[in-house]
C-alpha cells in the first residue's frame, strides 16, 4: 500500500522529490528496472532523479511515475508539486550561460579614478525607488567597454546573484531592440522564453521586480539612446546598472556620469609596455614613450600599436615610430588583424546627418588646435544654428571634445580621419577653395579686429568681415587671443600662398593691439611676416614699419639688444630711401631699448628725443608720447630726475586730455603705463606720498591688460614704498600680486624675491 504523506510536517522537514520518490518505489516493492519498464521511463532517467541530479522532473515524467507507483490523490499531487517546486527552484538558479561577462585582459593600465568611482557608485545607496546607475561616455577608442568588463570583474564578489553583460549594439545601423534585449535579460536572469511577456512593458516590468531584492549588476554596453536604455534600467533595490555609450546619453534622468579621456602619458606608455612583454626591454623607454604620444593616449590605438609590434618581432619601435611621424599615412598604420581605428571613428561618423558630416570632415582644414562654432559655420558654409546644431552632435557622439569656453577641438586621431574622409569625398577643387574660404574669412576678421586698437577714433570699417565680426574692443581682444592659433595659421598659409597684400594688412592690424598682449608668442612671427611680404610688394615704408615691429619685439621679449639695433638700422635706411619719415622716427623709437641694454644712455636719450621731436612735427600724438615715455626713462637712469619728472608728466597730461586727439582706449593705456616710471621718479625725488599714489593708481584693477614687467615692477614698487610707511597688510598684498604676475612671465628671481617679502611681511 503507499504511504500517506504527513501533512502536519514543517516545511523545512518535507522530504525532497527524489526521496520521496524513493520511499514510494521501495512501498511497492519496486527495482528501478521494474518502473521504469511500467512507467516507460528510462531507468538512467530514474536513477539520476532519485540521486538528486535531476531535481525537477518535467510534469508527464512525474505523471508517468505516479500512474506506474498507483499513488493515491493527495501522494500523488504531494510528489507533483514537489517536482514543480524543484523546477522553479533550478529554473532561478541554473546558470544559463546568457549574458556572461566576457574576459578582462590581463594588461589593462591605469584608471585607477576611475575604477575607484565605479567602486563608490555600486556601493552607494540612494532612497528607495531610486536605482544606482552609472553611465561611462567617451569618444571612439578610449577603452569604454574594456574598462567596464574591468570594473564589473573587480566588484563581481559584491553581487552573488550575478553579473550579467549585453552589448546593446548602438553603433551598428540596427542597435538591439528593446524587446530582444530584455528577452536576452530575463533569459539570463532565468526565465523561460515561452514565459516571457509578449510586449515591452510586460517584459520590463518582470525584468525590474526580478532584479528588485537581487544583488546583480548589469553591464549595458555601447548603448545607443535613452529609449534604449531606460527599459533595461532596474528601478531601485539591490540591483546596479553600468552603462557605457559614445553619445552623451544627457536625457538619461538620476544616472551618475564619468566621461573618460585618453590615458595620460605615464599610463600610455605603461600600457603599451604591457602590451609588449619581454621585448619592451629591447625597444628602448623613450620609443615607447614617444609611440605612446603619436598614438594620442588612446587605448585602441596604443593596443593597435602594441600588437603590430608583437606580432612583427624583426620591427623596431623606432620604425614604427617613424612611420607614425608621417601624418599622411598614420591614420593607416592603425591597424592590427581585425582592430583598424579608422573603422572605430567610422561607426560615428555613419551616426550623423549628413550636414554633420560635412561641417566634421570640412573641419580638419582649420588651422588651429580649437575653433569655434562661427569658424564652423564658414567651414561647412551653413549657419550658425545649423554649425550649433552640427556641434552638438559631434560632441554628443565624441568625434569633438567641447569646453566651457564655447570652442571645440580633436583628438588628433580624429583630426586625421575627417581629413581622410574630406579627401575621400571632396575633390581637390574643392578642398583647395574651403582653405581659401577659411583662410580669407579668418584673416579678414583678423584685420577688422586688430583695427579696434588703432589710433583711429569710432567702429573700424566691417565691410567684408562677415560672421561674428568683433563689435567691440574688448570683444576684438577676446577673440585674437582665442583664435590666435588659426589665424596665425591662416597668415602662414597666405604668405605661402604668396598672398602679399592680405599678409602685411594683417600684419599691419596687429601693430597697436600688440601692445596689449605684450608677451605673446607669436609676434615675432606675425611681424617677420609681414616684412617678408612687404619686400614682395617692393614697398619700401611698410617694409621699414614691420622691421621697426620685429625690433620692438626684441626690445621687449628677448631683450636682445643687438638685434634691436640691427633692424632698426634696416628700417631706418629703408625709410630713408623712401621718404617715409615717420617710420625714420619709429626707428629712432625703437632703438632706444638696445641702447639702453647695453648702457649707452647717452645714446638711448639722444635717440628718444629725436624721435620725441620727430613725431611731434608729423602731428601724432600717440608715438610722441611713446618717445616721451623712452625719454623719462632714460633720463632717469642718467640720474635727471627732474627732467624726467618733467617729461612722463607730459604724458599724462596729453593722455588725460579728451581734446589731444587719442583714442579713449590709448589714452587709458599710456596713462597707466607711464605711471609706473612716473612713481619711480617720485620715489627717488623723495616724494613719498605722491609716489604711493601714482603706482597704486597705475596697478589698480581696470581695463584688461597683459601681464607685462612694467606692470609687475609697478607692484614690487609699490609694496617697497608701502612696508617702509609701515603699511604691512598693503604691503604683503601687493607683493602677492607682482609674485603672481613673475611668476606668469617665467621670471623666477623676481618671483621668488617678492613670494620671499610677502611671506615675511608681519
Amino acid at each position: 500500500m503507499p504511504i500517506s504523506p504527513r501533512r502536519s510536517s514543517p516545511i523545512d522537514e518535507r522530504p525532497t522529490f527524489a526521496q520521496l520518490l524513493r520511499r514510494h518505489r521501495r512501498a511497492a516493492r519496486l527495482t528501478l528496472e521494474q518502473l521504469a519498464d511500467v512507467s516507460g521511463v528510462s531507468a538512467r532517467t530514474l536513477s539520476d532523479i532519485e540521486r538528486g541530479r535531476s531535481k525537477g522532473p518535467q510534469q508527464r515524467t512525474v505523471t508517468a511515475v505516479a500512474d506506474a507507483l498507483s499513488l493515491a490523490y493527495d501522494a500523488r499531487q504531494q510528489l507533483l508539486q514537489l517536482a514543480r517546486d524543484a523546477r522553479l527552484r533550478d529554473h532561478w538558479t541554473r546558470p544559463t550561460g546568457l549574458c556572461e561577462l566576457p574576459r578582462s585582459v590581463d594588461d589593462f593600465t591605469g584608471r585607477s579614478a576611475e575604477l575607484a568611482w565605479v567602486d563608490a557608485l555600486v556601493q552607494s545607496e540612494l532612497a528607495p525607488g531610486v536605482a544606482v546607475v552609472g553611465l561611462v561616455t567617451g569618444s571612439a577608442g578610449l577603452g569604454k567597454t574594456t574598462f567596464a568588463i574591468r570594473a564589473a570583474h573587480a566588484v563581481r564578489p559584491g553581487f552573488p546573484d550575478g553579473v550579467f553583460f549585453l552589448d546593446l549594439f548602438g553603433m551598428s545601423q540596427r542597435p538591439l531592440a528593446v524587446d530582444d534585449a530584455l528577452a536576452l535579460l530575463l533569459g539570463a536572469l532565468g526565465v523561460a522564453e515561452q514565459q516571457l511577456p509578449a510586449d515591452t512593458h510586460g517584459r520590463a516590468s518582470l525584468y525590474r521586480s526580478l532584479l528588485r531584492d537581487r544583488r546583480v549588476i548589469v553591464v549595458l554596453d555601447n548603448a545607443a539612446s535613452e529609449e534604449q536604455v531606460r527599459p533595461l534600467l532596474p528601478g531601485g533595490g539591490a540591483a546596479r546598472a553600468l552603462v557605457t555609450s559614445r553619445r552623451l546619453l544627457s536625457g538619461l534622468e538620476g544616472v551618475r556620469r564619468l566621461i573618460l579621456g585618453p590615458l595620460q602619458m605615464p599610463e600610455a606608455t605603461e600600457l603599451l609596455t604591457g602590451i609588449l612583454g619581454e621585448r619592451s626591454a629591447t625597444d628602448g623607454e623613450s620609443a615607447l614613450t614617444r609611440l605612446a604620444q603619436l598614438c594620442g593616449g588612446l587605448p585602441l590605438a596604443l593596443r593597435i600599436i602594441g600588437n603590430r609590434l608583437v606580432s612583427r618581432p624583426g620591427w623596431s619601435a623606432d620604425e614604427l615610430a617613424h612611420r607614425l611621424a608621417d601624418e599622411e599615412r598614420r591614420l593607416e598604420q592603425f591597424r592590427a588583424g581585425d582592430l583598424k581605428i579608422a573603422n572605430a571613428f567610422g561607426m560615428s561618423y555613419e551616426q550623423l546627418a549628413p550636414t554633420a558630416r560635412r561641417i566634421f570632415r570640412r573641419l580638419a582644414v582649420v588651422p588651429g588646435r580649437d575653433f569655434d562654432a562661427a569658424l564652423a559655420a564658414v567651414a561647412g558654409g551653413t549657419s550658425a544654428e545649423d554649425a550649433w546644431d552640427a556641434l552638438d552632435d559631434l560632441v554628443d557622439l565624441g568625434l569633438l571634445q567641447d569646453t566651457t569656453a564655447g570652442r571645440y577641438r580633436f583628438h588628433d586621431l580624429v583630426r586625421l580621419f575627417a581629413r581622410d574622409r574630406l579627401q575621400q569625398e571632396e575633390t581637390a577643387a574643392e578642398s583647395e577653395a574651403l582653405t581659401e574660404r577659411i583662410t580669407s574669412w579668418l584673416l579678414r576678421t583678423t584685420t577688422t579686429a586688430g583695427a579696434w586698437f588703432g589710433p583711429v577714433h569710432g567702429r573700424p570699417d566691417e565691410e567684408g568681415a562677415g560672421l561674428a565680426s568683433p563689435t567691440s574692443p574688448e570683444e576684438a581682444d577676446g577673440w585674437l587671443r582665442a583664435n590666435a592659433d588659426n589665424w596665425l595659421g591662416a597668415l602662414r598659409l597666405a604668405a605661402a600662398d604668396g598672398r602679399h597684400a592680405v599678409v602685411l594688412d594683417c600684419a599691419e592690424a596687429m601693430e597697436w593691439y600688440s601692445d596689449r598682449w605684450l608677451h605673446g608668442p607669436h609676434w615675432n612671427e606675425v611681424f617677420t611676416l609681414g616684412a617678408q611680404a612687404a619686400a614682395a610688394l617692393g614697398d619700401r615704408a611698410r617694409h621699414a614699419a614691420q622691421l621697426n615691429h620685429v625690433a620692438w619685439v626684441h626690445g621687449v621679449q628677448t631683450r636682445d639688444a643687438e638685434a634691436v639695433l640691427r633692424y632698426t638700422a634696416e628700417a631706418m635706411d629703408l625709410a630713408t630711401r623712401s621718404g617715409a619719415t615717420a617710420q625714420v622716427a619709429w626707428a629712432h623709437c625703437y632703438a632706444v631699448p638696445g641702447y639702453r641694454l647695453l648702457g649707452r644712455l647717452d645714446e638711448a636719450a639722444a635717440s628718444a628725443s629725436r624721435a620725441a621731436e620727430m613725431f611731434k612735427g608729423l602731428g601724432d600724438t600717440d608715438a610722441y608720447c611713446s618717445s616721451l615715455i623712452n625719454l623719462g626713462l632714460c633720463l632717469r637712469d642718467l640720474g635727471r630726475h627732474e627732467e624726467a619728472l618733467e617729461s612722463l608728466r607730459e604724458v599724462v597730461a596729453l593722455a588725460s586730455d579728451e581734446g589731444s586727439g587719442m583714442t579713449p582706449g590709448t589714452a587709458e593705456f599710456i596713462r597707466r603705463h607711464t605711471l609706473v616710471p612716473l612713481g619711480k621718479c617720485l620715489a627717488l625725488l623723495g616724494r613719498r606720498d605722491e609716489a604711493v599714489a601714482a603706482l597704486a593708481e597705475a596697478t589698480a584693477p581696470g581695463e584688461r591688460f597683459d601681464p607685462s614687467h612694467w606692470h609687475a615692477d609697478g607692484l614690487e614698487n609699490l609694496a617697497d614704498l608701502l612696508a617702509e610707511e609701515g603699511r604691512t597688510g598693503e604691503s604683503r598684498r601687493a607683493y602677492t600680486l607682482a609674485a603672481r604676475m613673475f611668476e606668469a612671465l617665467g621670471d623666477a628671481e623676481a618671483y621668488g624675491r617678492c613670494a620671499e617679502r610677502a611671506a615675511a611681511a608681519p
